[in-house]
């Protein structure tokens, strides 16, 4: 199984466990025996029925044997029915409609947010050292760049070969690293920047390295 594969599977599992942390916070129901309102009417009027709790239009309660039963009315008012429970001495509870516990509610809001911002971090990662690299996604924006100082970097103008007329090209540029007052006292700005082409392998790094040699100053490498 490859590097993608397995952070998509990894992704899509700790999506369901979240899932199903935040629906074990939910409001949790006791499995009951669903009946018709007319068999519900008909026990209360053979005095059967217990308690009945009321929320909207579902009814749920026990019988006088402890059996748990639901239904749900088919009218929106239910004083003539609390009227008939009354008369036949069953016990009555009103609650609002159920509601989604507030752990859940956050969790479905923002679910679709940290799904976006897990694949930006999926991607990211598989960008930046195919499939969580050195640094992962917590190197973002990161440099990459490693320096040599004059001590660790040894290579000069006497390690470059068939490149004369390159090297003194860049004599200058050398000088103006080694003494940059020098040429400023004379209205000397610093360089931009000097621009090597060629095919890879024909020695433009090298030649680079042999310039901060032979200025004694600290050589800049990045790739990517």
């Amino acid at each position: 199984m490859n590097n993608l594969a397995k952070n998509l599977l990894l992704w899509l599992v700790i999506a369901i466990v979240l899932m199903s942390v935040f629906n074990n916070f939910g409001t949790r129901t006791v499995a009951v025996k669903p009946i018709d309102y007319s068999q519900f009417y008909s026990n209360v009027k053979d005095g059967r029925v217990d308690k009945v709790t009321i929320e909207g239009r579902r009814i749920s309660g026990a019988l006088r044997g402890g059996e748990g039963f639901v239904t749900y009315s088919p009218e929106t008012d239910n004083r003539d029915m609390i009227a008939d429970l009354l008369k036949y001495g069953v016990t009555v509870e009103g609650k609002p409609p159920e509601e989604q516990s507030l752990l859940l509610t956050i969790f479905i809001n923002w679910f679709p947010m940290l799904l976006l911002v897990g694949v930006w971090v999926f991607f990211m990662r598989q960008m930046q050292g195919g499939g969580g690299g050195r640094g992962g996604a917590m190197g973002f924006g990161k440099s990459r760049a490693r320096m040599l100082t004059e001590e660790q970097n040894k290579v000069t103008f006497a390690d470059v070969a068939g490149v004369e007329e390159a090297k003194e090209e860049v004599g200058e540029l050398v000088e103006f690293l080694k003494d940059p007052s020098k040429f400023q006292k004379l209205g000397g700005r610093i360089p931009k920047g000097v621009l090597m082409t060629g095919s890879p392998g024909t020695g433009k790094t090298l030649l680079a390295k042999a310039i901060a040699g032979e200025a004694k100053v600290p050589f800049f490498s990045i790739s990517g």
